[in-house]
């Protein structure tokens, strides 16, 4: 029996990603706020290396594990619900951080920031297609450009704020700060957004559940550990290879199940297969970025945190002025040309980066983070949009999720592998300096140089460094180089529509 599908179309749906665009603005803040505070951890909470990375390491493998489920569970029991209880336990959860007093507390703060951020994002994706249906296709790549900027601006936001925070108020207003975000974001869920879910009541496919979780969990842990420890550490190595085999297990199990967690049919769809690959290879590079880039301005250019923070100013300025045209030419010209106009705009700031000396100025560094930011403004709107469209509203959250956790995959991989990059040139660089504690970090090797009042020391360190993002960014340059030529030959030329199928209906109240 075919039925149709009811959808509340009125003008308080620009109210409502408002209302999302903040709960997605919490989280970019809450991922890259915490680099700023790491060193006044350390110190108030007594907290050695290996908890400092658990601070950062318990957030991102919870939020790994759970994007899946989130997804699915959302999609049977509504995702309105789910994103509501989501933005209470943040809220709850950064209460919990800002008056930890050890750092075991912390870090159980950090996991269930973890848990809520896993709910969040693919849920308040998952509600625009509900929000704006097919029929406003101009409608909706506009406001999947809000929706991208608002997530994506937090990023560079995070370390400007967490700067300022920690200039005027103690540590624990980096994660209280979260606390009015949610607030107003959870006011604005339950009075504006409309209750949907897929009106079939399948079975919840709890091997597949249990299976992605452990294989993301697995694959995740393995990076940040190689990214810790090196390519050679034997745990690393072992979790990525488990990760692998249950992840494979995981797609076998999925394409025989009556009800899977995932449709994988989705990857025949090329929007949906290039726009997550792409969205993919974006989190690569960014995250790269937001690794090295402010190590450069604290160690190279000797700025404090706020410091750095606000020199990223011109990243921020780059991605508001590339999805503002991206949103102009995706209506006139379609996705493929704007992605590929985004990829050769990251290819080029990139590169440039490459060229960074330590006696290279300001300016130089902000023009080419300013064509990154651009370049990123073209990229995730147009891939994501492409992604989307190929979603009906019926499977909008477990899809919703596949994306968001293949974007937290590329992210995680990417500050791993980036980040080994960097380190093994800087180590290189080093020469005869390659002994403890300078080979364990610009930062350190600074100190020691400093402490040492030895201006060639200090030189010497600090050109290893930049060496190391030099190497670093040609890589990212290249993987961008070889985006372009993917997006110009793959990308479908407009956004797909999805065909509602008779049998689908999605119930919105």
């Amino acid at each position: 029996m075919s039925e149709t599908t009811v959808i509340e179309v009125t003008p308080r749906r620009w109210w409502a990603l408002g209302a999302l665009s903040v709960a997605m603005l919490t989280i970019g803040l809450d991922i890259t706020v915490l680099t700023v505070a790491l060193p006044t951890l350390a110190v108030d909470l007594g907290a050695d290396n290996s908890q400092l990375q658990w601070f950062s390491s318990a957030y991102t493998l919870v939020l790994a594990a759970a994007l899946l489920p989130a997804g699915a569970l959302g999609d049977r029991y509504g995702r309105k619900k789910l994103l509501l209880g989501a933005l209470v336990l943040f809220g709850a959860a950064s209460l919990l951080c800002s008056y930890a007093s050890t750092s075991g507390q912390l870090i159980a703060g950090r996991t269930l920031l973890g848990l809520g951020a896993a709910v969040m994002m693919p849920l308040s994706m998952a509600v625009l297609p509900v929000l704006f249906p097919d029929a406003d296709a101009d409608e909706r790549s506009r406001a999947l450009t809000i929706w991208v900027t608002s997530t994506a601006i937090g990023l560079p936001l995070g370390p400007i704020l967490g700067g300022w925070l920690l200039g005027h108020f103690w540590w624990g207003s980096v994660f209280l700060i979260n606390v009015p975000l949610v607030v107003v974001g959870a006011i604005a869920v339950a009075t504006l957004v409309p209750e949907s879910r897929s009106e079939e009541r399948s079975t919840t496919d709890y091997l597949g559940a249990v299976l992605s979780s452990l294989g993301l969990l697995s694959l995740t842990y393995g990076f940040i550990k190689a990214g810790q420890d090196g390519w050679g550490d034997a745990l690393a190595l072992t979790s990525i290879a488990a990760s692998v085999v249950v992840l494979g297990l995981f797609a076998m199990w999925e394409r025989r199940s009556r009800h899977p967690l995932i449709d994988t049919s989705l990857f025949a769809s090329p929007g949906f297969r290039w726009g997550t690959i792409f969205t993919t290879l974006v989190n690569f590079g960014m995250f790269g970025l937001f690794f090295t880039v402010p190590q450069y301005f604290q160690a190279v250019l000797g700025v404090d945190a706020l410091g750095s923070g606000l020199r990223l100013l011109p990243l921020i300025g780059g991605l508001l002025v590339g999805t503002r045209l991206c949103d102009q030419l995706l209506r006139r010209a379609g996705a493929r040309p704007v992605i590929v106009i985004g990829f050769a705009l990251l290819t080029a700031g990139l590169a440039t980066g490459a060229l960074t000396s330590i006696d290279s100025a300001y300016w130089f560094t902000a023009t080419w983070i300013a064509l990154v930011g651009a370049g990123m403004g073209f990229v995730m709107p147009a891939a994501m949009g492409a992604a989307l469209g190929a979603l009906s509203a019926e499977r909008s959250g477990s899809g919703s999720a596949l994306i968001q956790a293949l974007r937290q995959a590329g992210g995680t991989i990417g500050v791993a592998v980036l980040g080994t990059v960097l380190a093994t040139r800087y180590r290189s660089e080093l020469g005869e300096l390659d002994v403890n504690p300078v080979r364990d970090g610009v930062n350190a090797g600074v100190a020691v140089a400093k402490a040492t009042g030895d201006p060639s020391m200090l030189e010497h360190v600090q050109a290893s460094f930049v060496s190391g993002m030099s190497l670093m960014l040609w890589i990212c340059a290249g993987i961008c180089a070889v985006a372009v030529v993917l997006a110009a030959r793959f990308t479908p030329r407009d956004t797909p529509v999805p065909a509602q199928d008779e049998s689908e209906s999605v119930h919105v109240h």
